[in-house]
C-alpha cells in the first residue's frame, strides 16, 4: 500500500536536514606577503599556506560552492545568531570551531538551493517573507520591524535568516516530490511494531537526546576534540537543543537532537550499555559509535505502556507579582512571605482572582499542563497537593514572586497506557526513512559539488 506522506510529516522531520556538521579539515585562508629579498625570480607555490592570522576586517569569500560565493560576512551573521542564543558565553577556541561548523552548515543550505533551482521549484520572495514574519511572531514575539532592529542589534542581518528560511523551504519542497512520494510502509509493518511495543509492556523505555558528529579515520581525533569541547560547554549550562541544532549530524538535529520514546533495544550496542546505566538529566559522551562519535542527554525514563502519575494533566493558576525597582533580599523575602499568606487566604482557585486583584498580583490559568513537564523539583511537589493548595513562593528579584496553586487534576495521558495509535506509528516510520533517504539526498550532493575554499 502507497503510503500518504503529510507535508506536517515533512516539515516537523526534515526542515533542518544536515543543518551543521562536524569538522572535516582545516582551512588555511591566504593573506598577502610582503617580501624583502634580492632582485630575481619570486617563486610562491600554488598551494602557499600562511602561517598566522588574516585581517578579519577584511571580507572576501569563504568558499565558492558550484559558483555561488558564500563570504566571510555571511558566516559571521549566520554565527551571530548562534552566539545571541548562547548570550554570547562562547570561548574564543569554541568559537573558530563553530565558524567552521556554520561554514560547513552554509554550504548544505546552497546545495539545498541549488539542487531546487535545477528542479525548476521556486520560493517566491513572498513565501519567504510571510515564513520570517510567522517567525517574528511565534519565536519573538514581535513584529518585523523589531525582530529586524534586533538581528542588526545582534550582528546578524534579516537577509541572512531570510536565506535560511529559502534554503529549508526549497529542501522541504524537493523532498516532497522527489522523495516522499516513493516511501511505503505497509499496515504489517505498522502492524507488527505495534505488536512488539505490546509484548514489551512494563519494560523501560528512555527518552533521549543525541548529538552526532560523524568521523572518519582522518579526522576521527580532531572531531573527538570537537565533540568533549561540546560537552564541556553543555556541563557549562549551554543549552542541550541548542547545540544539538547548530552541530548534530543526525537527523534529530531540526528538533534539537530528541529521540523521542525509545527502548534500549532499539539503540546500537555501544548507546544502549551506556544509556542503561544513565540517571535523568545526565550528560555522557563523546561516545565512540560506527562512523563517529554521540553525546547523549538522558530527558526521562517511564515504562512501556505502564500509567505514570507524571503524565497526569494539571489545571494551575499561577498567581505572579512584581517587586519594586531597588527592592532588597530581605524586603522580597518580608513581600514574598506576605504574598503567599494572602493567596493561602483564598477560599480556593475560584477565590484567587479576587484576592489578587486586592494585593496588585496576577493571575494566569492554564488547564492542560502535564506533570511530566514541569520542573523536576516543582513536578514531585505538585503531585503530593490536593485541589486548592498552593506550592511554596519562588522567584527571584529580577521575576517577582510566584506561586503556583493546583485546581484540578485530569486523567493520565491515554497514550501512556495504549501507546501509540495506528497513525502516528506509520507517521513515526514515514519520518524515520525519509529522513534517512534525505540524509543520502545531501551526501550525494556534497559528493558530485565543486567546492572552493579560500
Amino acid at each position: 500500500m502507497q503510503a500518504v506522506i503529510s507535508n506536517r510529516s515533512i516539515r516537523r522531520a526534515l526542515k533542518s536536514i544536515g543543518s551543521l556538521a562536524a569538522l572535516a579539515g582545516v582551512l588555511a585562508a591566504p593573506a598577502a606577503l610582503a617580501q624583502s629579498a634580492p632582485q630575481g625570480q619570486i617563486v610562491i607555490p600554488d598551494d602557499v599556506k600562511i602561517f598566522g592570522n588574516d585581517n578579519p576586517n577584511v571580507r572576501r569569500a569563504t568558499a565558492v560552492v558550484n559558483g555561488d560565493v558564500i563570504t566571510g560576512t555571511d558566516v559571521d551573521q549566520r554565527l551571530a545568531l548562534i552566539v545571541a542564543a548562547n548570550k554570547g558565553k562562547i570561548e574564543e577556541d569554541e568559537m573558530k570551531r563553530l565558524r567552521l561548523q556554520v561554514l560547513r552548515n552554509l554550504i548544505d543550505e546552497t546545495l539545498q538551493i541549488q539542487e531546487a533551482k535545477a528542479s525548476d521549484i521556486e520560493v517566491s520572495q513572498a513565501e519567504v517573507d510571510q515564513s520570517y514574519a510567522r517567525v517574528a511572531a511565534q519565536n519573538f514575539n514581535q513584529n518585523t520591524s523589531a525582530m529586524d532592529s534586533y538581528l542588526k542589534r545582534i550582528g546578524s542581518s534579516p537577509a541572512s535568516l531570510k536565506r535560511q528560511i529559502r534554503g529549508e523551504l526549497s529542501w522541504q519542497r524537493l523532498l516532497q516530490r522527489n522523495i516522499a512520494p516513493f516511501i511505503n510502509v505497509s499496515e504489517d509493518e505498522v502492524n507488527e511494531v505495534l505488536a512488539r511495543l505490546k509484548a514489551a509492556k512494563g519494560t523501560d523505555e528512555y527518552r533521549l537526546g543525541e548529538i552526532y558528529l560523524s568521523a572518519t579515520p582522518e579526522t576521527r581525533q580532531q572531531v573527538y576534540e570537537n565533540a568533549s569541547q561540546i560537552v564541556e560547554q553543555l556541563r557549562q549550562g549551554g543549552s542541550f537543543v541548542a547545540y544539538a541544532r547548530q552541530y548534530s549530524q543526525a537527523s534529530t538535529a531540526a528538533v534539537g537532537g530528541d529521540l523521542g520514546w525509545i527502548r534500549l533495544a532499539q539503540l546500537p550496542g555501544e548507546l544502549a550499555s551506556v544509556a542503561r546505566e544513565m540517571q535523568t538529566g545526565q550528560l555522557v559522551g563523546p561516545i565512540e559509535v560506527p562512523g563517529g562519535f554521540d553525546i547523549l542527554y538522558l530527558i526521562d525514563k517511564r515504562q512501556v505502556l505502564t500509567a505514570d502519575p507524571r503524565d497526569s494533566v494539571l489545571a494551575l493558576k499561577q498567581i505572579s507579582m512584581d517587586f519594586p525597582s531597588g527592592t532588597t533580599e530581605a524586603q522580597a523575602g518580608e513581600k514574598a512571605e506576605a504574598f503567599a499568606n494572602a493567596i493561602k487566604a483564598a477560599k480556593g482557585c475560584g477565590d484567587v482572582e479576587r484576592v489578587a486583584s486586592q494585593i496588585g498580583a496576577q493571575v494566569v490559568t492554564n488547564d492542560q499542563v502535564k506533570a511530566r513537564d514541569l520542573p523536576a523539583p516543582i513536578q514531585n511537589a505538585i503531585l503530593q497537593l490536593s485541589p486548592g493548595e498552593t506550592l511554596p513562593p519562588f522567584g527571584s528579584l529580577d521575576d517577582g514572586v510566584r506561586i503556583l496553586m493546583l485546581c484540578g487534576r485530569g486523567r493520565d495521558d491515554p497514550q501512556a497506557e495504549s501507546g501509540p495509535s495506528f497513525e502516528q506509528l506509520q507517521a513515526q516510520m514515514e519520518d524515520d526513512r525519509i529522513n534517512k533517504r534525505a540524509q543520502m539526498y545531501l551526501r550525494d550532493l556534497r559528493r558530485d559539488a565543486i567546492i572552493e575554499y579560500n
